[in-house]
């Protein structure tokens, strides 16, 4: 299993400059591959790179370079105490302080993002798509108030209504620390949607990951509730503009995911050069419940990519 200690792993530490003042994120290379290198926007907002341990024993071993990265306020990166820097605008341009750091371009450059990560790399390449080789986006809908719509209208009905009621009442009490609220969620949310494997068998640095989720971030942007959002992002959409993302992109979806896989097979179609991959067994979590199909299909998706980026995805 792969750790952020891996042997012959290059971790940088990349000043960069916000509103705030400058501050240092954790960036981890692993792997070495001139003409694909895999930037990793984990999810969050406030996770850790840990729960995507397992691509550094896929992706190096497929003959791909990967880069994992703690966003601001996350994991080995600073964790200043300052709300106004959890905002969607000020994380693109740390993504591109960070690209330009690691001297990534339009020739090598394939920006993954999962869950708030697929958010943030949406987001970035509709504002600098010129530097991208390529886009993935995994578990995560260009729309929050469909994702909303989703989790309430879908979800929800099939919850155990009693736990559900639960689960609520806890939320409107501002009580989301009492470990019964953990325990509700893991029990008739979390092994269903998240992760389908029982709650003492999920990886340890899946475990670890969302131990050390950064409350500011997290209740900032997403808000307090794991059954839908409330915060800064609950009215995002960028379904409309998927159309002007021109670089190959692949969409990643999961039959028993948090997110509509109906509609993220949608988006595949939206993206001029978009195709979509479906984990019949996975849940949230895909790369670690669906493991075989998950990987099989970005490999197959990163071996495309090929070479120099074409001419196209560079207008």
């Amino acid at each position: 299993m792969a750790e952020s200690t891996r042997t012959g792993a290059a971790v940088r530490m990349i000043p960069i400059l916000t509103p705030k003042g400058g501050f240092s994120v954790w960036t981890q290379r692993v792997g070495e591959n001139p003409d694909v290198k895999v930037l990793l926007l984990h999810g969050g907002p406030g996770a850790t790179h840990e729960y995507l341990a397992n691509f550094g024993d896929y992706l190096p071993a497929a003959g791909f370079e990967i880069y994992f990265y703690d966003q601001l306020g996350s994991g080995h990166s600073d964790r200043p105490d300052e709300p106004d820097l959890w905002e969607l605008d000020r994380f693109v341009d740390e993504v591109e302080q960070v690209r330009v750091a690691l001297e990534l371009d339009r020739s090598n450059l394939v920006l993954f993002g999962q869950s708030w990560g697929g958010i943030l790399a949406m987001e970035y390449a509709l504002h600098h798509q010129e530097h991208l080789k390529g886009l993935i986006v995994s578990n995560m809908m260009s729309s929050c108030r469909a994702y909303n719509a989703y989790a309430h209208e879908v979800l929800m009905p099939a919850m155990d209504q009693g736990a559900l009621a639960a689960i609520k009442g806890f939320e409107a009490r501002d009580e989301t620390g009492d470990p019964r609220y953990g325990e509700l969620l893991m029990e008739h949310h979390y092994v269903d949607h998240v992760l389908r494997l029982p709650a003492g068998e999920w990886p340890e640095p899946v475990t670890r990951s969302f131990a050390d989720i950064n409350p500011q971030v997290y209740v900032s942007m997403q808000g307090p509730s794991e059954l839908g959002l409330s915060g800064k992002l609950s009215d995002w959409d960028r379904t409309d503009d998927l159309r002007r993302i021109e670089v190959p992109t692949l969409v990643i979806g999961a039959r028993h995911d948090t997110m509509d896989p109906a509609f993220m097979r949608m988006m595949a179609g939206r993206f001029p050069n978009g195709r979509y991959l479906e984990c019949p067994d996975g849940s949230h979590l895909a790369m670690w419940d669906d493991t075989e199909t998950y990987f099989r299909g970005l490999i197959d998706f990163l071996r495309g990519l090929g070479g120099p980026v074409s001419q196209k995805a560079m207008s």
